[in-house]
């Protein structure tokens, strides 16, 4: 039977204290990241048991926290060791059980999440200088692997049993769900018909074979393993550019006020209409003075506007994915002093190279990111009074379409900063201009170009925007292009919207995302792995699966 795992409401707040599954301790310039799941603690508890270091959503959304929170409060951290405390067991993986009696759309969406977890810790390696070690202690599988694919190296101990595996087509009749087949080939180079090979060898490999065919680093024995991990972690440490000491910032909780159907934060407000399904998504700009150099972004903490606003945007979206599964389309709205949010973005293009920043920048483009791979419709409307300029008009950028009010009595316009330049990447390593104007370089330099504002004739031309209507034909438009919207199939819109938003040079993230993504969606529903005698609902049952041998 499946659940829907959308009631009670899932949230994604929490901290080091509250952790259940997770322990994380500090050795100078090096961070250790253990696992110790509680298997009576997964978010169903009634439902599954978190054996063997499995993990459910619960596990992630810690991990996520805890990789924040190394970002932004731990500077002194240059390296994480990624471990487990339970004797000889590293990670089974995602919890079989959890994933049987799971929704279809919380199966995928988990997934999505997972992705994006270990998405951002390779991030946090390219962009904050921060290096991950897998310190593989055991029995490694499935999902666990993949958790260890996300680091830069991984060191396997050589006990005589412990091996790394994805188990997940030959045991569950699925695809490892978090880029394990992307990873291996794209990222480990491991050659094609070894991992073939691999990917239906349910119990895997180990020793000199997982070096040998490069899907570990090293394997040390027992005796030496925790001592050369220490090592290589401090020399990974030494190669980064993050300061010696703190201060960092600490994140405090965002502690939205929910009343009914809406979400209210201090800068991001969602109002959710059931029998429209749809969520007005309004961001606030700057309404006080706001930091203009790195001491002051250390001194405001989290209460900055880009941090709190940004971390509050993150939170929403996945509250949107997670526990409203049927308010298919966003309207965003950004209002206020278009001004503050170019001043900030003057402050953040300046002062670059420092690592908070750097941090700050990364969480922008971390969080643009969620939106460009939300399964929903994203329209965005620019009216008099909005505050899309800058960093906040790459909100416009991501949206399927930006619809702009021409009126003869209001001034209406929008503006770019330098940060649209390319600070935010999409996960085809473009920026939303360059993907807006495929093919089109002149196009992204005239609109860089471009001194002062647009008006809503001038971003038309442009190519910023969709629609310009004037003010007598502005409900009208808007509402009939909602209004189709929210009739068309949510499945062939959530193909069509991932298909368009990739548009342009493929990388290991769009491969996971627009592909992985995609044939995970499309297996999750086939008999051959859901149904009755399907692979994923027979594991640890009697009896074997049944299939359906055609091939499609």
């Amino acid at each position: 039977m499946e659940i829907a795992a959308s009631s009670p409401s899932i949230t994604f707040e929490t901290s080091p204290e509250r952790y259940q599954h997770w322990k994380l301790s500090f050795d100078g310039p090096v961070a250790t990241l253990a696992m110790d799941v509680r298997e009576d603690a997964g978010l169903r508890p009634n439902d599954y048991k978190l054996k063997l270091n499995s993990y459910d959503l619960g596990v992630d959304i810690e991990l996520a926290d805890a990789l924040q929170r190394l970002r932004f409060e731990h500077p002194e951290v240059h390296s994480v060791i990624l471990t487990s405390l339970k004797p000889r067991i590293f990670c089974a993986g995602a919890n079989i059980f959890m994933l049987g009696t799971s929704s279809h759309g919380f199966k995928v969406n988990f997934c999505k999440f997972t992705n994006e977890t270990r998405l951002g810790m390779e991030d946090m390696s390219a962009h904050s200088g921060v290096k991950f070690l897998a310190a593989l202690n055991g029995i490694c599988a499935g999902g666990g692997y993949e958790l260890a694919l996300a680091c830069d190296e991984i060191y396997l101990v050589d006990d005589g049993s412990a091996a790394v595996s994805l188990p997940e087509t030959p045991l569950l009749g699925v695809l490892p769900g978090t880029g394990g087949l992307t990873r291996v080939v794209d990222k480990r180079k491991v050659r094609r018909d070894v991992a073939d090979h691999f990917s239906t060898l349910a119990e895997g490999v180990r020793g000199k074979c997982a070096v040998d065919w490069r899907f570990v680093d090293r394997v040390v024995p027992t005796s030496q393993f925790k001592e050369a991990v220490e090592a290589r972690a401090r020399a990974l440490a030494a190669l980064s550019d993050r300061p010696a000491s703190g201060p960092g910032i600490a994140l405090g909780p965002l502690n939205p006020a929910i009343d009914g159907d809406i979400i209210r934060y201090r800068y991001v407000t969602g109002v959710i209409d059931r029998a429209k399904r749809t969520c007005e998504l309004t961001v606030m700009a700057p309404d006080t003075a706001q930091p203009s150099t790195p001491e002051e972004f250390l001194a405001a903490g989290d209460q900055a506007w880009v941090i709190r606003a940004f971390r509050e945007l993150d939170d929403c979206l996945l509250r949107l994915r997670l526990n409203e599964p049927e308010t298919g389309t966003v309207i965003v709205r950004a209002v206020g002093d278009p001004r503050a949010v170019l001043a900030v973005d003057e402050t953040l293009a300046a002062h670059q190279d420092h690592w908070l920043v750097r941090e700050i920048i990364g969480l922008i483009r971390r969080t643009l990111k969620r939106v460009d791979l939300t399964s929903r419709s994203f329209f965005a409307l620019i009216e008099p009074g909005n505050a899309f300029a800058g960093t906040l008009f790459e909100l416009a950028l991501a949206a399927d379409r930006a619809f702009m009010i021409d009126h003869p009595d209001e001034e209406n316009t929008v503006r770019l900063s330098a940060m649209n330049g390319g600070a935010y990447p999409m996960s085809n390593g473009l920026s939303r201009l360059e993907t807006r104007f495929l093919g089109e370089p002149a196009s992204v330099r005239a609109a860089l170009a471009h001194d002062g504002p647009f008006d809503p004739q001038a971003a038309l031309e442009a190519g910023l925007v969709f629609d310009a209507p004037d003010d007598i034909d502005w409900d009208d438009e808007v509402r009939m292009a909602i209004e189709a919207r929210t009739a068309f199939s949510p499945d062939a819109l959530t193909g069509m919207e991932a298909n368009l938003r990739f548009a342009g040079p493929e990388t290991m993230e769009t491969k996971i995302f627009g592909r992985l993504t995609a044939w995970q969606n499309w297996i999750f529903q086939r008999p051959n792995a859901v149904g009755e005698r399907g692979a994923l609902m027979t594991y640890g049952r009697e009896g074997r699966p049944s299939f359906d041998w055609k091939r499609t």
